[in-house]
């Protein structure tokens, strides 16, 4: 069952605890895009025509962004392997 494509947005907030935000895209509108701004800073974005989610150092860039950066870039691989694999299991079902 395949459902419309949705955004999903959720804000937690408890006395004398840090606020939460949460953003969920589910959408093949969904947009990646990085650059280096004016100011020095890398910058990547997530977006939909609902929401964007914007990723960038507080700084000139530091080792824990670098270990950032690989977090994500080894999230991003692993869930192309997911996509890749399903899609050729669906793929093979319907053959």
């Amino acid at each position: 069952m395949a459902l419309d494509p949705y955004t999903y947005l959720t804000l937690s907030m408890r006395p004398g605890e840090p606020s939460r935000v949460g953003v969920s895209f589910h959408t093949v509108e969904l947009r990646a895009h990085s650059c280096v701004g004016e100011n020095g800073k890398p910058y990547f974005d997530l977006s939909t025509s609902e929401a964007t989610v914007t990723v960038s150092t507080a700084g000139p860039v530091t080792d824990q962004d670098l270990t950032i950066a690989r977090d994500l870039f080894n999230a991003a691989a692993r869930y192309l392997a997911d996509c890749e694999r399903l899609h050729s299991a669906a793929k093979n079902e319907a053959a």
